[in-house]
Formats: C-alpha cells, structure tokens, sequence
C-alpha cells in the first residue's frame, strides 16, 4: 500500500484517537486472569491488540463485543486450558512479551510466534527471568527469539534487576509473579510505564513501591473490573506534532491519557517553545484524561534532550526529529538504543526519513543528531514495515514543497487504522491510497 501525501496548511479543531494499545493488552490479560466480569470499554481495536484477544479466547476465555467495549468472562488463571494450536500473535512484541508472562504461570504447553518482524525481535531479557522463576522457556538461539514454546506451572519468586528501564520486561514479570509461590521483588534503573501496576491496583492486586523497586506476593488473583481505555497518546502524539510544526494550527485531541509516565513528548515540545494546554477531565478507569490543545507558532527551538526523558517519549522518537526538522538550531538524542530493536531499526529509518527529505541527520550509536531549520523536501519514504516510522513520514510530508509518498503503510494498521481518515478530517485530500485512486 502506497500513499500520495499532499502537504498541508494549518490544523485546526478538535479530534479523538483510538483506544490506549498498551492499556488495552493489559485489559484483555488481566481480564482473562481475573475472576468475574471484566469490561474494557474503549478498547484499540487494531491488529497488535485483536491478537491478543485472539490468544485470550484461545486459552478458553469466554469473551463477547459489546457496542465499544470488550467483556470478559474470567473464571480465574487457574481456568485457562491448554491451546490446541501455536498462538499467532502477528507483529505485536506486546503480546508476546507479556502472555509469556502469564502462560509461565499455567501448567501447560503453549507456543508463541508471529510474523517475520516479529519473530526478529529479542526475547532473552524475558526468557532469563521467566526461567529464574522456574518455567520451561525455550526458542529459537536458546530463547533469545521466537517462536517461544512454554511449559509453566509451579513458579516461585525471585529478586530481578532488569539491566534496562522496559515496560514490558516488567509486565512479564510482575504477570508471572501474581502466580508464584513466595515474593517477587522487581527493580529497574528508572520507572517505565507503568500501565500494568495501576491496572493491577484497579483490579484488587495488592504490591509495594520504593522508588523503582515493586514488591508483590504471589498467589493473588485479580478480580474483574470496569477498564476505561483513554486515547492513545502515542496516536495523538502525530497530531500534535503536526499542529506544533505547522504555523497557525490549533488542534485539540479529546479524551487522552496522560500518565505521567508516557507525557514526555509533552514536557519536550514544551522545552521547544511549543504552547500547549492540558485541561484535566474526569474519569472512571485507572488512568488519568485530558484535552489537549496544540497551537502552532512555527517558531520551535532545538534541544539537547535529557536522557532521563528517553523511556517517556521512547515510541515518539521519530516525531521528536520531526518537530527537530523544523526546529532552529540542533536536536540531540542520546541513550535511545532501544529503538535499534522495535520493528525497524528506528534509529537508522528515522534518519533515513529525515535525509530523504533533504534534512541534515546523523546516527549515532545510541540516537541521533538533527540540524533543523531546512526546507522540506518532496521525497519517496519507505516505512521499512514500521507503522510509526510509517505515520512520522507523513507529518514530515506536511511540510514539504509539494506532494511525497510512502510506501509500505498496510503496517498502520497495527496501531492505528484510522490514521488516514482521522488526518484527512483534519485537513482533506491530505493522504490519498494510490491504490484504491487508481
């Protein structure tokens, strides 16, 4: 699939964005652990989750749709069956990651693979402490990629310093913790998102915090719970961008989630003079709502961006060098070497984006330098099957000095398949299907 991206004017209204992806995992997986009725109103409904919820109903749940929501009928982790096939679980590393973690709590075989992409994509950061635990891991170079096959059941707690701040090593584990016997204690070097202890919180799990250090009892179980999935902010981060970069804009997306742990993309634009408005609405789930409203001065700064910053802004890096393009002066990025391993090398395809359209870009080891301040270029972007780098090539497109394209964008629809009409709303003819145009 290939589209035709028509630069654009200012932005201005208001929109909503699809479901939190990362919530939604999590709500469907807790919901399956759970027992009793768990509705997860709002969901994502994209390739990355419905693979999860496939895997759920594949493990014996009994889940049905309701008009915006999902439910679940969870009789207990200790109610999940054996599957009778290996579990697709497409592109999604998510779903991966963290069903390992539960599937290492039951006391049957499973099998976890996925596409091509996914099935690159390193697993030993899971596999060692799933195996401390006790459970069987295996895959392919000694567990370090999938397929993974599992064979859990009697797990036990252990003490684990993950050697990197990620979301989902400690989803994994915490998930598999709930089904030990005995304490787990889990530290990180900083605190990553942390979607899967508010949601264990929300649903009756009991832990302890200090600092970055989570203490949990296993042997609970959670109780099925009302899950509000606020909008992605990971999904609005590409409007917001785009009113940010472009003069005149004042964009509102409803309804986001704004965890602290996932705003940074927040606190940078603001760093780059970029004037932004957070107004606070009420919610019912476990997650914290806002509006948030963009205005676009055209007059952005570039920064030298602290690496403390990076966990909180990890999956808008390359809409950070998108706002960097258009900023006056240098943008660094340091100690961002995990993006070396998400479904593109998104290190070297940012960069690549970027000098396609005519940017001065550099890599480094760890991240990237941009010169900002150059015109923008029409250019022919290649999404390298990375639905992020897919959708940043289209907020560059915005500024170029005529129409570019980018192909490989089937890839969206993993996280968002209603980018094209939800930007096309915004400002129409902007995003045109070759394919369907011809």
């Amino acid at each position: 699939m290939t589209w035709k991206v028509t630069p654009s004017g200012p932005l201005s209204g208001e929109i909503d964005v699809p479901g939190d992806k990362s919530i939604t995992h999590r709500g469907y997986i807790f919901g399956a652990m759970a027992r009793g009725r768990t509705v997860v109103s709002n969901p994502l409904i994209a390739e990355d989750t419905e693979s999860t919820l496939k895997a759920v109903i594949n493990l014996g749940v009994k889940v049905e749709r309701e008009e915006g929501a999902v439910v679940i009928y969870g009789e207990g982790k200790e109610s999940l069956t054996e599957p009778g096939d290996v579990l697709d679980l497409g592109n999604s590393g998510t779903s991966v990651r963290l069903l390992a973690g539960l599937l290492s709590g039951c006391s049957f075989f499973s099998t976890l693979t996925g596409d091509t992409s996914l099935r690159s994509r390193p697993m030993a950061r899971i596999v060692e402490p799933l195996r401390m635990m006790g459970a069987a891991v295996d895959g392919r170079g000694e567990g370090s990629l999938p397929p993974l096959s599992i064979r859990g059941g009697g797990l036990k707690g252990i003490r684990y310093a993950s050697p990197v701040a990620s979301a989902q090593i400690k989803s994994c584990v915490l998930i598999a913790a709930i089904s030990a016997a005995g304490q787990t204690v889990f530290t990180e070097p900083s605190l990553s998102r942390d979607h899967t202890e508010r949601i264990m919180e929300h649903t009756g799990i009991s832990f302890e915090r200090d600092g970055n250090t989570l203490t949990l009892d296993g042997g609970q179980s959670p109780s099925g719970a009302e899950i509000a999935v606020p909008g992605d902010i990971s999904s609005a981060a590409f409007f917001l961008v785009a009113a940010a970069v472009l003069k005149g804009s004042s964009l509102t997306v409803r309804g986001v989630g704004i965890n602290p742990t996932r705003t940074g993309l927040l606190d940078l634009l603001e760093a780059m003079d970029v004037k932004i408005d957070v107004k606070e609405q009420p919610g019912s789930g476990p997650e914290p709502v806002a509006d948030i409203t963009v205005t676009g001065s055209g007059s952005l700064k570039g920064l030298d961006v602290p690496v403390e910053w990076i966990p909180r802004i990890i999956d808008e890096i390359p809409l950070v060098a998108v706002a960097a393009a258009a900023a006056e002066g240098r943008t660094v990025i340091r100690g961002a070497e995990e993006l070396r391993i998400k479904e593109s090398d998104r290190i070297a395809t940012t960069v690549r984006m970027l000098r396609r359209a005519g940017v001065d870009a550099s890599e480094t080891a760890d991240g990237f330098v941009v010169e900002g301040g150059a015109d923008i270029r029409c250019s022919d972007h290649d999404s390298n099957g990375d639905h992020r780098i897919a959708m940043a090539s289209v907020i560059l497109s915005l500024m170029g000095n005529s129409s570019s394209t980018v192909v490989d964008t089937a890839c969206v629809a993993t996280s968002f398949p209603g980018f094209t009409n939800s930007m096309n709303s915004l400002a129409p003819g902007t995003i045109t299907d070759l394919a369907k145009d011809q």
